[in-house]
């Protein structure tokens, strides 16, 4: 998240608090059109040719498919695009932080691990819009939190469709930015240092005829229809949208296509081309100084957002949209320097005895009878997707002035060994506040020659405090 490794940062944070630290930001919209998962993602997510550098993948779906019968399964079970991309991410080290659903539209974020005690006051919202607020089927789903001290907002739209409809996709936007947390002991959407504005915002190209358009396409002159895409007529319109930033549109229009081609609609419809798929984004310090008329120094920004690449994805048919990506660049001083718990294994871990967990709090810390410490395979998907637990106050065997700590029973320890690592999981904050280096654990040697047993899932003993995002 620095200049230099995520994880050579996180462990010299008394170096690195007073210098800006580089967050990495991967985001996704795509109108999926219903759609299974692809094969292949590596291009869409950039780890084909660069690996996994990102230090934080944000993804947005619409139109994610909603029948009765997948809500039923989806209600019980992750959906197909989620098991998908945590079944890419987690072996990359990146675990799913949070996620939100309203039928259709889904909202998902992944981060590494080395990240998760520096992000709290996670909170997810939904907002209908569609049949005059009673039907999912358009809105925004968002996920807000707070970065190292900073307060990030991210929204994924699925806006009114149809060239006619552009005061209502305003109107629309409008109602969602307003009914963010109303009510809540949260800032607004747009009271958050950083504001991300993305989706199937449904705006057309206005005027031109299919015939320009297409040319224009053709020629690769994509300027010449800049001026009449209906978001940037409004942005010069309405205030509120004046404060947001887009990236130059230099690639084509990403609506609407024949499955499994580059080729533009050529069904009786022949729909016009538009850029329907959007990234925006909006900085509020600089809002407030633009708002004054006041000179605004680097040294007195905070945080401050990049553009490094907006682009569309061509190669995937799956749907008659095509993907667009917006890599970002949030460079931020840190408002948080230490971990709220710190924690780690005491000496050798097998399944051959009971083994101990130390971890210390600091004084500010609003421990509650519920927290809980989780063992984790280093590819874990989720805060959920644990071996298995210790409550920190029930399984207490010690306390003093320096930490605490609790036991885990042998009975528990997969005999199979392997390497894992340790979360704190605070009921107050529903989050992650603390996680350990990763260590090995050795495996029985008490069951070499024999068949080891096979491990148990998880989500079987799952505690009761894990909250779920979905509405459908």
């Amino acid at each position: 998240m620095a200049s230099h490794s995520s994880e050579d940062a996180c462990q010299d944070s008394a170096h690195w608090f007073y210098v800006i630290l580089l967050c990495r930001l991967h985001l996704v919209t795509w109108n999926v059109g219903t759609a299974s998962p692809p094969p292949d993602v590596s291009s869409l997510l950039q780890l084909d040719s660069l690996g996994a550098t990102m230090d934080m993948y944000v993804i947005g779906l619409q139109e994610v498919n909603s029948k009765i019968t997948n809500f039923l399964s989806d209600l019980a079970f992750d959906d197909p695009w989620s098991i998908f991309l945590m079944t890419v991410l987690s072996p990359l080290g990146y675990i799913k932080l949070s996620s939100v659903r309203m039928q259709g539209l889904l909202l998902l974020i992944f981060v590494k691990h080395v990240h998760l005690p520096f992000i709290r006051d996670l909170h997810t919202q939904f907002t209908r819009t569609g049949l005059y607020g009673y039907w999912g089927n358009k809105g925004g789903v968002t996920i807000r939190m707070s970065l190292y001290g900073h307060t990030v907002c991210f929204v994924n739209c699925h806006l009114p469709a149809h060239m006619e409809n552009t005061e209502q996709r305003l109107d629309d936007f409008e109602k969602i930015l307003e009914m963010q947390f109303e009510g809540e002991n949260i800032p607004s959407a747009l009271e958050h240092d950083v504001l991300f504005w993305f989706g199937d915002l449904n705006f057309r190209i206005a005027d031109y005829g299919i015939h320009f358009v297409r040319e224009s396409i053709n020629n690769k002159r994509y300027n010449l229809l800049w001026e009449k895409d209906q978001l940037n007529m409004a942005k010069k319109k309405e205030a509120f949208l004046q404060e947001f930033i887009e990236g130059p549109l230099h690639f084509k229009p990403t609506y609407k296509f024949d499955l499994y081609s580059d080729v533009y609609d050529t069904s009786e419809k022949k729909r016009k081309p538009a850029w329907t798929d959007r990234i925006l984004w909006r900085v509020k310090n600089l809002c407030q100084h633009a708002a004054k008329g006041d000179e605004f120094s680097e040294e007195q920004q905070t945080i401050s957002v990049t553009l490094n690449n907006y682009i569309s994805h061509m190669s995937y048919g799956i749907s008659d949209h095509k993907p667009v990506t917006g890599t970002f660049g949030l460079e931020l001083k840190p408002l948080v320097s230490e971990p709220l718990v710190t924690l780690s294994p005491e000496g050798e871990w097998s399944a051959e005895h009971d083994v101990l967990i130390n971890y210390s709090a600091v004084p500010e810390f609003p421990s509650s009878a519920w927290d809980w410490i989780g063992l984790f395979k280093v590819t874990f998907k989720h805060v959920n997707d644990y071996v298995t637990y210790s409550w920190v106050e029930d399984d207490e065997i010690s306390s003093n002035k320096d930490g605490k700590q609790v036991y885990m029973s042998a009975a528990e320890i997969p005999d199979v060994g392997g390497e894992f690592l340790l979360c704190y999981y605070s009921n107050n904050l529903q989050s992650v506040v603390g996680i350990s280096q990763p260590f090995q654990i050795q495996p029985n040697r008490t069951l070499i020659g024999k068949e080891l047993p096979q491990e148990e899932n998880s989500w079987m003993q799952r505690p009761d405090n894990l909250e779920s995002h979905d509405e459908f």
